[in-house]
Protein backbone atom coordinates (compact mmCIF):
# COMPACT_ATOMS: atom_id res chain seq x y z
CA UNK A 1 0.00 0.00 0.00
CA UNK A 2 0.99 3.56 -0.48
CA UNK A 3 2.76 5.00 2.50
CA UNK A 4 3.91 8.20 0.82
CA UNK A 5 0.71 10.09 1.39
CA UNK A 6 -1.30 9.62 -1.73
CA UNK A 7 -2.43 6.21 -0.65
CA UNK A 8 -4.53 3.60 -2.24
CA UNK A 9 -6.34 6.11 -4.35
CA UNK A 10 -9.10 4.09 -5.72
CA UNK A 11 -10.93 6.79 -7.21
CA UNK A 12 -10.44 4.62 -9.93
CA UNK A 13 -13.25 4.26 -9.77
CA UNK A 14 -15.17 6.36 -9.98
CA UNK A 15 -14.93 3.64 -11.93
CA UNK A 16 -17.06 4.52 -13.71
CA UNK A 17 -17.41 7.29 -13.02
CA UNK A 18 -19.50 8.81 -10.81
CA UNK A 19 -21.77 9.31 -13.60
CA UNK A 20 -24.90 10.85 -12.60
CA UNK A 21 -27.35 9.17 -14.83
CA UNK A 22 -30.34 9.44 -16.69
CA UNK A 23 -33.76 8.21 -16.66
CA UNK A 24 -36.15 5.72 -17.89
CA UNK A 25 -39.60 4.36 -17.34
CA UNK A 26 -40.27 1.15 -15.57
CA UNK A 27 -42.16 -0.29 -18.54
CA UNK A 28 -39.49 -1.72 -20.85
CA UNK A 29 -41.80 -2.39 -23.76
CA UNK A 30 -43.12 1.05 -24.68
CA UNK A 31 -41.06 3.91 -26.09
CA UNK A 32 -42.67 7.34 -25.75
CA UNK A 33 -41.59 10.20 -28.01
CA UNK A 34 -41.93 12.80 -25.24
CA UNK A 35 -40.28 10.74 -22.52
CA UNK A 36 -38.80 12.93 -19.77
CA UNK A 37 -38.35 10.55 -16.80
CA UNK A 38 -34.86 10.89 -15.33
CA UNK A 39 -35.20 8.47 -12.40
CA UNK A 40 -32.72 5.94 -13.75
CA UNK A 41 -30.29 8.79 -14.17
CA UNK A 42 -30.53 9.54 -10.47
CA UNK A 43 -30.11 5.89 -9.52
CA UNK A 44 -27.13 5.37 -11.80
CA UNK A 45 -25.62 8.52 -10.35
CA UNK A 46 -26.17 7.14 -6.86
CA UNK A 47 -24.27 3.98 -7.78
CA UNK A 48 -21.43 5.81 -9.50
CA UNK A 49 -21.05 8.32 -6.69
CA UNK A 50 -21.15 5.65 -3.99
CA UNK A 51 -18.46 3.43 -5.50
CA UNK A 52 -16.36 6.49 -6.39
CA UNK A 53 -16.55 7.73 -2.79
CA UNK A 54 -15.18 4.38 -1.70
CA UNK A 55 -12.04 5.08 -3.71
CA UNK A 56 -11.52 8.44 -2.07
CA UNK A 57 -12.08 6.97 1.39
CA UNK A 58 -9.55 4.21 0.74
CA UNK A 59 -7.04 6.74 -0.57
CA UNK A 60 -7.30 8.88 2.53
CA UNK A 61 -7.34 5.92 4.91
CA UNK A 62 -4.10 4.57 3.46
CA UNK A 63 -2.34 7.55 5.05
CA UNK A 64 -3.70 6.48 8.46
CA UNK A 65 -6.33 9.22 8.81
CA UNK A 66 -9.55 10.47 7.26
CA UNK A 67 -9.21 14.02 8.56
CA UNK A 68 -9.34 15.51 5.09
CA UNK A 69 -11.81 13.10 3.56
CA UNK A 70 -14.73 15.03 2.04
CA UNK A 71 -14.09 18.17 4.06
CA UNK A 72 -15.87 21.50 3.72
CA UNK A 73 -16.64 22.73 0.19
CA UNK A 74 -16.83 26.35 -0.83
CA UNK A 75 -19.70 27.85 -2.83
CA UNK A 76 -18.13 26.69 -6.10
CA UNK A 77 -17.83 23.07 -5.03
CA UNK A 78 -14.09 23.27 -4.43
CA UNK A 79 -12.57 21.64 -1.37
CA UNK A 80 -11.63 23.96 1.47
CA UNK A 81 -8.40 22.16 2.38
CA UNK A 82 -8.03 24.27 5.49
CA UNK A 83 -10.99 22.49 7.09
CA UNK A 84 -9.92 19.92 9.65
CA UNK A 85 -13.00 18.10 10.87
CA UNK A 86 -12.55 14.76 12.59
CA UNK A 87 -13.55 11.57 10.81
CA UNK A 88 -15.89 8.80 11.89
CA UNK A 89 -13.79 5.76 11.06
CA UNK A 90 -11.26 3.54 12.79
CA UNK A 91 -8.47 2.50 10.42
CA UNK A 92 -6.51 -0.76 10.70
CA UNK A 93 -3.72 -1.73 8.31
CA UNK A 94 -2.50 -5.33 8.53
CA UNK A 95 0.79 -5.47 6.65
CA UNK A 96 1.66 -8.92 8.02
CA UNK A 97 -1.12 -10.55 6.03
CA UNK A 98 -0.56 -11.62 2.42
CA UNK A 99 -2.02 -9.76 0.64
CA UNK A 100 -2.10 -6.80 3.03
CA UNK A 101 -5.49 -5.76 4.41
CA UNK A 102 -6.69 -2.21 5.13
CA UNK A 103 -9.93 -2.04 7.11
CA UNK A 104 -11.96 1.18 7.43
CA UNK A 105 -14.57 0.70 10.16
CA UNK A 106 -17.37 3.26 10.56
CA UNK A 107 -18.95 1.34 13.44
CA UNK A 108 -22.36 -0.29 13.77
CA UNK A 109 -24.42 2.90 14.09
CA UNK A 110 -24.63 5.77 11.62
CA UNK A 111 -21.91 8.40 11.80
CA UNK A 112 -22.32 11.67 9.94
CA UNK A 113 -19.13 12.14 7.94
CA UNK A 114 -17.59 15.39 6.77
CA UNK A 115 -19.44 15.22 3.45
CA UNK A 116 -22.80 15.13 5.25
CA UNK A 117 -23.44 11.45 4.47
CA UNK A 118 -24.25 8.91 7.16
CA UNK A 119 -22.10 5.77 7.06
CA UNK A 120 -21.80 2.56 9.03
CA UNK A 121 -20.09 -0.77 8.49
CA UNK A 122 -16.72 -1.60 6.98
CA UNK A 123 -14.79 -1.02 3.77
CA UNK A 124 -12.09 -3.68 3.34
CA UNK A 125 -9.15 -3.21 0.95
CA UNK A 126 -6.77 -6.04 0.08
CA UNK A 127 -3.67 -5.03 -1.87
CA UNK A 128 -0.55 -6.59 -3.35
CA UNK A 129 1.62 -3.50 -3.71
CA UNK A 130 1.71 0.27 -3.62
CA UNK A 131 -0.86 2.14 -5.67
CA UNK A 132 1.88 3.51 -7.95
CA UNK A 133 3.48 0.11 -8.56
CA UNK A 134 2.92 -1.31 -12.04
CA UNK A 135 1.07 -4.59 -11.77
CA UNK A 136 -0.27 -3.95 -8.27
CA UNK A 137 -3.87 -4.87 -7.55
CA UNK A 138 -6.25 -3.40 -4.98
CA UNK A 139 -9.58 -5.06 -4.27
CA UNK A 140 -12.34 -3.39 -2.24
CA UNK A 141 -15.14 -5.32 -0.56
CA UNK A 142 -17.72 -4.47 2.12
CA UNK A 143 -19.02 -5.77 5.43
CA UNK A 144 -22.49 -4.49 6.38
CA UNK A 145 -21.63 -1.17 4.74
CA UNK A 146 -24.39 1.45 4.46
CA UNK A 147 -24.44 5.02 3.10
CA UNK A 148 -27.51 7.05 4.09
CA UNK A 149 -29.08 3.66 5.01
CA UNK A 150 -28.59 2.31 1.47
CA UNK A 151 -26.90 -1.11 1.63
CA UNK A 152 -23.74 -1.25 -0.50
CA UNK A 153 -22.34 -4.62 -1.61
CA UNK A 154 -20.01 -6.06 -4.22
CA UNK A 155 -16.40 -5.86 -5.32
CA UNK A 156 -14.27 -3.15 -6.90
CA UNK A 157 -10.85 -4.02 -8.32
CA UNK A 158 -8.10 -1.65 -9.47
CA UNK A 159 -5.04 -2.82 -11.39
CA UNK A 160 -2.07 -0.58 -12.18
CA UNK A 161 -1.18 -0.96 -15.89
CA UNK A 162 1.98 1.15 -15.71
CA UNK A 163 2.70 4.12 -18.00
CA UNK A 164 0.89 4.74 -21.28
CA UNK A 165 2.44 6.38 -24.36
CA UNK A 166 1.73 9.82 -22.86
CA UNK A 167 3.76 8.94 -19.77
CA UNK A 168 0.69 8.77 -17.49
CA UNK A 169 -0.17 5.93 -15.12
CA UNK A 170 -3.33 4.08 -16.12
CA UNK A 171 -5.53 1.75 -14.12
CA UNK A 172 -8.03 -0.90 -15.15
CA UNK A 173 -11.14 -0.57 -13.00
CA UNK A 174 -13.87 -3.18 -12.60
CA UNK A 175 -16.97 -2.96 -10.43
CA UNK A 176 -19.51 -5.69 -9.75
CA UNK A 177 -21.81 -4.10 -7.20
CA UNK A 178 -25.32 -3.84 -5.86
CA UNK A 179 -27.09 -1.16 -3.85
CA UNK A 180 -30.35 -1.82 -2.01
CA UNK A 181 -32.09 1.48 -1.38
CA UNK A 182 -34.14 2.31 1.69
CA UNK A 183 -37.35 1.99 -0.35
CA UNK A 184 -36.46 -1.58 -1.38
CA UNK A 185 -35.36 -0.78 -4.94
CA UNK A 186 -32.22 -2.65 -6.03
CA UNK A 187 -29.58 -1.22 -8.39
CA UNK A 188 -26.97 -3.54 -9.87
CA UNK A 189 -23.87 -1.80 -11.22
CA UNK A 190 -21.25 -3.52 -13.41
CA UNK A 191 -18.46 -1.41 -14.91
CA UNK A 192 -15.25 -1.81 -16.89
CA UNK A 193 -13.21 1.38 -17.13
CA UNK A 194 -9.75 2.76 -17.71
CA UNK A 195 -8.59 5.55 -15.45
CA UNK A 196 -5.71 7.77 -16.57
CA UNK A 197 -3.86 9.79 -13.94
CA UNK A 198 -3.25 13.00 -15.90
CA UNK A 199 -2.28 15.46 -13.14
CA UNK A 200 -0.90 15.32 -9.60
CA UNK A 201 1.01 12.03 -9.73
CA UNK A 202 4.29 13.82 -9.01
CA UNK A 203 3.14 15.20 -5.64
CA UNK A 204 2.35 13.56 -2.32
CA UNK A 205 -0.99 15.32 -1.81
CA UNK A 206 -4.30 14.00 -3.17
CA UNK A 207 -6.34 17.13 -3.89
CA UNK A 208 -4.30 18.08 -6.98
CA UNK A 209 -5.03 14.75 -8.69
CA UNK A 210 -6.97 14.70 -11.95
CA UNK A 211 -8.22 11.59 -13.76
CA UNK A 212 -9.78 10.90 -17.15
CA UNK A 213 -12.17 7.93 -17.24
CA UNK A 214 -13.23 5.95 -20.30
CA UNK A 215 -15.11 2.70 -20.81
CA UNK A 216 -18.59 1.29 -20.37
CA UNK A 217 -20.99 -0.11 -17.79
CA UNK A 218 -24.38 -1.73 -17.47
CA UNK A 219 -26.91 -2.41 -14.78
CA UNK A 220 -30.47 -3.15 -13.75
CA UNK A 221 -32.93 -1.25 -11.63
CA UNK A 222 -35.47 -3.52 -9.91
CA UNK A 223 -38.59 -2.21 -8.20
CA UNK A 224 -41.79 -3.80 -6.96
CA UNK A 225 -43.29 -3.27 -10.43
CA UNK A 226 -40.48 -4.83 -12.48
CA UNK A 227 -36.92 -4.42 -13.74
CA UNK A 228 -35.23 -2.14 -16.27
CA UNK A 229 -31.87 -2.99 -17.83
CA UNK A 230 -29.55 -0.31 -19.18
CA UNK A 231 -26.15 0.15 -20.78
CA UNK A 232 -23.81 3.14 -20.49
CA UNK A 233 -21.00 4.15 -22.83
CA UNK A 234 -18.57 7.02 -22.20
CA UNK A 235 -18.35 9.00 -25.46
CA UNK A 236 -16.03 11.76 -24.22
CA UNK A 237 -13.71 10.99 -21.32
CA UNK A 238 -15.09 11.97 -17.93
CA UNK A 239 -12.82 14.38 -16.07
CA UNK A 240 -12.63 13.99 -12.32
CA UNK A 241 -10.48 16.41 -10.34
CA UNK A 242 -10.34 15.28 -6.72
CA UNK A 243 -10.52 18.90 -5.61
CA UNK A 244 -14.10 18.95 -6.95
CA UNK A 245 -17.10 17.00 -5.72
CA UNK A 246 -18.44 16.21 -9.22
CA UNK A 247 -17.40 15.35 -12.76
CA UNK A 248 -16.34 18.56 -14.48
CA UNK A 249 -16.67 17.47 -18.11
CA UNK A 250 -17.38 14.50 -20.34
CA UNK A 251 -20.29 12.89 -22.18
CA UNK A 252 -21.94 9.53 -21.58
CA UNK A 253 -24.81 7.81 -23.39
CA UNK A 254 -27.16 5.66 -21.32
CA UNK A 255 -29.64 3.42 -23.07
CA UNK A 256 -32.47 1.86 -21.01
CA UNK A 257 -34.00 -1.22 -22.66
CA UNK A 258 -37.04 -0.23 -24.73
CA UNK A 259 -36.50 3.49 -24.23
CA UNK A 260 -34.69 6.39 -25.95
CA UNK A 261 -31.04 6.97 -25.11
CA UNK A 262 -30.15 9.50 -22.43
CA UNK A 263 -27.10 11.62 -23.29
CA UNK A 264 -25.48 13.17 -20.22
CA UNK A 265 -23.17 16.14 -20.72
CA UNK A 266 -21.21 17.19 -17.63
CA UNK A 267 -20.09 20.51 -19.12
CA UNK A 268 -16.84 22.07 -20.29
CA UNK A 269 -14.76 22.03 -17.11
CA UNK A 270 -16.61 24.09 -14.49
CA UNK A 271 -16.85 22.57 -11.02
CA UNK A 272 -20.58 22.54 -10.37
CA UNK A 273 -23.37 20.08 -9.53
CA UNK A 274 -25.29 20.52 -12.80
CA UNK A 275 -25.44 18.35 -15.92
CA UNK A 276 -27.61 18.27 -19.03
CA UNK A 277 -29.51 15.09 -19.91
CA UNK A 278 -30.84 15.06 -23.49
CA UNK A 279 -33.74 12.74 -24.33
CA UNK A 280 -35.18 12.69 -27.86
CA UNK A 281 -33.40 15.97 -28.59
CA UNK A 282 -34.84 17.75 -25.54
CA UNK A 283 -32.38 18.90 -22.85
CA UNK A 284 -33.15 18.51 -19.13
CA UNK A 285 -31.01 19.98 -16.35
CA UNK A 286 -30.30 17.63 -13.45
CA UNK A 287 -28.56 18.16 -10.12
CA UNK A 288 -25.82 15.64 -9.46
Amino acid sequence: MKTTGKGLVYFMGVSIIGLSLFACKKDNTTTTANETDTSIASDHNLADATYNDVNNIADQASTGTLVFYSPTYDGNGKIDVASEKSSCATITNDTTATPHVLTIDFGTTNCTCNDGKNRRGQIIVTYTGHYRDAGSTHTITFNNYYVNDNHVEGTKTVTNNGLNTAGNITFSISVDGQITKTNGDVITHVASHTREWTEGSSTLVWNDDVYLITGSSHGTKTTSSGSTNYTAEINTALKRALSCHWFESGVITITPAGHPARIIDYGSGTCDDQAIVTINGTPHTITL
